[in-house]
């Protein structure tokens, strides 16, 4: 089974994901060295994203495949990213267009798909402030605009529960509930459902 656990920057995930889920974690990626551009390389940077998901959804195969679960500190298909930066003026149609069709190309080959489960927080921006202000351990880079995010964020959950309904919960439980393995349909057919179930600009 894996666990995806979503939400805006301060919203709790990673501190959630790290006491409900211990060692069976897969983490959200670091920061990487020379990636490409999306202003001049659009179609490297479409690319490397799409393969960097992958990397992320490999991972927590391997490890549901070890010890029976996972959970995911930030879904590793983040199309929603781009996506979201379009939704509010921070990339354009073509840096989703492109990071779309790549996505929809891993999706076709079996290299990445859809978790059982996701958790998405939603948290009043005011209180995200103050957490980040309150935490001196992390750096958050961009916060203003993890914020700006959070209304696309949760729109692209809502389109996913469409598209698999019973997945998605919008809330962090106090604890990991009870869930089971979901049954697998067409990964690429669900996830032609859920793009189908996005707000249109």
């Amino acid at each position: 089974m894996i666990v995806v656990v979503e939400g805006i920057s301060a919203s709790g995930k990673t501190t959630w994901c790290a006491e409900q889920g211990g060692a069976h974690v897969v983490a959200e990626h670091g920061r990487f060295a020379d990636t490409p551009d999306r202003g001049r390389e659009p179609h490297d940077a479409a690319a490397f994203w799409a393969e960097r998901n992958v990397d992320r959804w490999q991972a927590a195969l391997q490890l549901q495949a070890r010890s029976g679960w996972a959970v995911c500190d930030s879904d590793p298909l983040k199309l929603h990213y781009v996506w979201s930066l379009w939704r509010i003026g921070e990339a354009s149609e073509q840096d989703w267009r492109l990071e779309l069709d790549a996505t929809r190309a891993t999706v076709a080959q079996g290299r990445i798909g859809f978790a059982d489960y996701y958790l998405v927080a939603r948290i009043d921006p005011q209180l995200a402030r103050q957490r980040a202000r309150a935490d001196l351990t992390r750096r958050r880079s961009n916060f203003e605009l993890h914020v700006r995010l959070q209304p696309a964020l949760l729109d692209w959950y809502a389109a996913l529960e469409s598209a698999l309904p019973g997945r998605v919960r919008f809330d962090l439980p106090a604890a990991l509930p009870a869930l089971e393995r979901q049954d697998s349909p067409c990964a690429l057919a669900a996830f032609e459902r859920m793009i189908a179930a996005l707000p249109r600009a």
